[in-house]
């Protein structure tokens, strides 16, 4: 581990080149969404149809975790890191190529091992950067992720205006990916926290990475409902007029992807477990003040506190497991994701039961209930650093 007293600039080094790890990731995740409905249409595929092969992503995800963990805990987060990013990059080309739902199958479940590869290296990079700083720099990655799934987007509506297809699109990601790959590469901190004779490979998760598991839970089934059901609850409940109806997302990405930036700043002021738990609360209000008060003004309001509640929880979460020093930071993280995951990933399909037996307002105050919940575990687990 670099000395944080002797080597300030190659630390500076190695923040900007983990910083660009997590630019990668988003920009590449954010480019395959944006061409999705061009591909949807190029296999004649229907919603119902396309929602079952878009299962192959998280499919390969949930799979890859346990693996990610083994390998970054036997070969280092560094090599991992720059295998995977350079895996998952190549990936975009072959999802232009692709001309049957069962290539895409394949593909997109490659595309999410490889995505959760990168995921789990990269975390584990940045918190050695942030131990090295003795400091909160982690939610600063994860805004820089969220940064560069705006960039993504953006570029892919671009591509769509001028008619470049997602082949072409994909390539000239890939490209711009491994040239900062090549750039940035070497600066990359070689031996990770955690990782010496001390910290087994293989253990059982224990109390604490379970409690920090559940905290990651909850607020990402929190988010994963604001990805998938936030236009939806701005149509039927907000009762927007149809260009208005994504008001309620954007807000709501806005001041995830905002918090994420001052979160470390306040996270060093309020101390970590404060801040997850005034995180809890500010999902709770925000959710509930859209909930209660089921206007356009008003629900805007509410997201705009529900992502600023969402920006933090899971960057702190992260690197305090990847800090545990029980087991492997890789194996550590990874089983925390695994937890959270599971959250981001089935909790929206609930949601949808729920909604159709009772209602999608008494759907967003479960979500309330859940996200409060971060406050109430935040009592629970360890989160500041160990002071030298």
């Amino acid at each position: 581990m670099l000395s944080p007293l002797t080597q300030i600039p190659a630390i500076r080094a190695a923040r900007i080149a983990t910083s660009t790890l997590f630019f990668c990731a988003g920009f590449c995740f954010a480019s395959w969404a944006s061409r999705i409905p061009q591909i949807q249409a190029k296999l004649g595929l229907n919603e119902a149809e396309l929602g079952g092969v878009l299962l192959a992503l998280p499919v390969g995800l949930i799979i890859g975790l346990p693996v990610s963990g083994f390998l970054v805990a036997k070969y280092g987060s560094r090599r991992i890191a720059i295998l995977a990013v350079l895996l998952y990059a190549i990936t975009l080309p072959l999802l232009g190529l692709i001309t049957s739902p069962w290539q895409l199958i394949v593909v997109l479940f490659f595309f999410g091992f490889g995505g959760n590869l990168l995921n789990i290296s990269m975390n584990t990079q940045g918190a050695g950067v942030e131990d090295a700083y003795q400091r909160s720099i982690m939610a600063s990655f994860h805004g820089v992720w969220s940064l560069a799934g705006f960039t993504g987007a953006a570029v892919g509506t671009l591509m769509v205006r001028f008619i470049i297809s997602p082949f072409l699109h994909f390539c000239l990601i890939t490209v711009t990916i491994y040239f900062l790959v090549w750039v940035i590469y070497r600066f990359l901190l070689v031996k990770d926290i955690h990782s010496g004779g001390d910290a087994p490979v293989f253990a059982k998760p224990d109390g604490d990475l379970l409690k920090l598991g559940l905290i990651a839970f909850c607020c990402m089934v929190c988010e994963g409902t604001m990805f998938d059901w936030s236009g939806i609850y701005f149509a039927k409940e907000v009762k927007a007029p149809g260009e208005y109806i994504t008001f309620g997302f954007a807000a709501f990405m806005t001041t995830m992807a905002g918090g994420r930036f001052i979160g470390d700043w306040l996270a060093t002021k309020l101390g970590k477990r404060n801040m997850i738990r005034m995180s809890g609360i500010l999902i709770a209000s925000g959710l509930m003040i859209a909930v209660i008060f089921p206007y356009m003004f008003t629900a805007i309001a509410g997201f705009l506190l529900t992502g600023m509640g969402v920006s933090s929880v899971v960057p702190l979460v992260y690197g305090a497991a990847a800090k545990s020093g029980k087991v492997a930071s890789g194996v550590a993280l990874a089983a925390v994701s695994t937890v959270g995951y599971l959250g981001f990933l089935f909790g929206p399909p609930v949601i949808g039961f729920i909604a159709q037996i009772f209602s999608l307002r008494w759907s967003f105050t479960l979500i309330a209930i859940l996200g409060f919940c971060t406050t109430l575990l935040a009592g629970y687990v360890n989160v500041e650093d160990k002071k030298n």
